[in-house]
């Protein structure tokens, strides 16, 4: 079986995205806006922390699957490809989490 990637699924939110498919809830999401899906994509967290604090593996796992799904949704609504979030994490791969950190503009 070939390995699934961020990328794949990337591919799939952008074609379903405008597809008008009564059925597709990446269509429904998109055509509700920014709004909607970031309200989900909070939604989605805050279901995942609660698995994690549980011990709740299956629900972690598949609240995690949901959370990620909703994030590449607000990406593509914001027109923000997942190749400019990955170039940061590798950007970020050189230095220590804390020294990162402390190089962020304060704000």
């Amino acid at each position: 079986m070939a390995e699934f990637s961020f990328s794949d699924l990337e591919t799939i939110i952008r074609d379903r995205a405008h597809s008008g498919d009564p059925e597709s809830w990446t269509a429904k999401l998109f055509a509700r806006g920014i709004d909607k899906a970031a309200q989900k994509l909070g939604e989605e967290a805050v279901e995942t922390v609660i698995a994690a604090v549980k011990g709740d593996r299956q629900g972690l796992v598949s609240e995690s699957a949901d959370l990620i799904y909703h994030w590449l949704v607000v990406l593509g609504l914001s027109g923000v490809p997942l190749s400019d979030v990955l170039k940061e994490l590798e950007s970020r791969t050189g230095r220590s989490g804390i020294a990162e950190k402390a190089s962020r503009p304060k704000g």
